[in-house]
């Protein structure tokens, strides 16, 4: 089986992020704290809580070569926290925002972190040596509603941005003295701070949870009506497919490797999407079902996708009730599964990875034993 660890750590989990070994997790539980976790003898200890916000924390991430902490919070603030022998420090941010901040995500180089709000901005933050402070820049009057996901590319300049406008957005996050101007890469070093690069308009509904491909060449997001969306060559003339789901909508999603997609969300179980060799995207399965959908329901029109349930209901006589009962659980999580973290190095092939949800765990996956998802 996929999973090798259930942790219960709280009653509900808002997100979480793991330290650069994996020794120790970090995590909110529904409130204005960080509770730190460290693995002791084969039993995890809490080791330190983190309190400076006034409000519940949105979003937390841990950078894997500085070892520091960036939490965003719904009081509008965000704090940077350097371990300073045993203690963990704040350095607080000034985002000049008025409503929530709802999510925050470091740049591969570490040198600027992104941080979505609901008050339809995206704040870049960096450090300036000569002030010893955090300062950001705001992308304003882009978005026309709450930021829910950000994700940088591997260049570390562009960012893409999901919002509950239905759009998916890409952006410039050059900043002339932070960024080195690249030959190479041309077009994101060329645009300047806050430039749209490209608006993706595929949703009809609330966007989550955008990500990037190792190489950067794929985007996938999802949205509020049960679909999932994967754009190639992400610029002036995309390419985009949308997979229908015939459950509950994904909030998270994960690229394990490069034509392979982790999604995660209201039905508890992580979804497995992957390309195939003309690059066309399906579902593959959920972790823990023995076999694969049959090719008939992976390739079903939109309206059989979606209504596709409710007709095998009425036709075998079987009660709305009882359908549902079945599906309440997941194999290791009994709610909404809202955060997926890789476990080990952001390379291109991730074997191992974690999620958190409503229900107050955090499980660990292993996709070793899966041999029909090894590539």
């Amino acid at each position: 089986m996929a999973v090798t660890a259930v942790h219960q750590f709280a009653q509900c989990i808002t997100c979480h992020a793991w330290s650069p070994d994996q020794s120790m997790v970090a995590f909110c539980p529904n409130n204005n704290e960080v509770h730190i976790y460290k693995l002791v003898e084969d039993k995890w200890e809490k080791v330190y809580v983190l309190q400076k916000h006034d409000q519940v924390i949105s979003g937390i991430d841990w950078s894997r070569r500085s070892n520091r902490i960036v939490t965003a919070s719904h009081d509008r603030n965000s704090y940077v926290w350097n371990l300073e022998g045993s203690e963990w420090v704040p350095t607080l941010v000034i985002l000049r925002l008025n409503r929530a901040a709802l999510c925050v995500q470091w740049s591969p180089k570490e040198n600027k972190f992104a941080v979505g709000s609901g008050a339809k901005t995206v704040c870049i933050c960096y450090y300036e040596q000569e002030n010893n402070w955090w300062v950001s820049k705001l992308i304003r009057k882009r978005h026309d509603s709450s930021v829910t996901s950000v994700s940088w590319h591997p260049d570390n300049i562009l960012l893409a941005t999901t919002s509950t406008d239905g759009k998916c957005r890409v952006f410039s996050t050059f900043i002339k003295g932070v960024d080195a101007k690249d030959s190479k890469k041309g077009t994101s070093s060329d645009s300047k701070f806050g430039e749209m690069i490209v608006q993706l308009d595929l949703s009809s509904s609330w966007t989550f949870g955008v990500k990037w491909s190792p190489s950067g060449n794929t985007l996938a997001y999802v949205g509020h009506n049960s679909m999932i969306y994967f754009v190639d060559d992400v610029g002036p003339s995309p390419l985009a497919q949308n997979v229908v789901l015939r459950d509950l909508p994904l909030r998270d999603v994960l690229f394990v490797s490069e034509r392979k997609v982790i999604g995660v969300g209201f039905d508890c179980n992580p979804m497995v999407f992957a390309a195939d060799e003309r690059g066309i995207w399906s579902f593959v399965r959920s972790l823990g079902e023995q076999k694969a959908l049959s090719s008939g329901s992976r390739y079903g029109s939109q309206f059989s996708e979606a209504f596709g349930k409710f007709y095998g209901q009425s036709k075998h006589g079987v009660s709305n009730d009882a359908v549902e009962a079945s599906r309440t659980r997941g194999i290791a999580h009994e709610n909404c599964i809202n955060c997926i973290m890789p476990l080990g190095d952001r390379g291109t092939l991730i074997r191992r990875f974690s999620t958190s949800g409503l229900d107050g765990r955090i499980v660990v996956w292993d996709l070793e034993n899966e041999q029909d998802l090894l590539e």
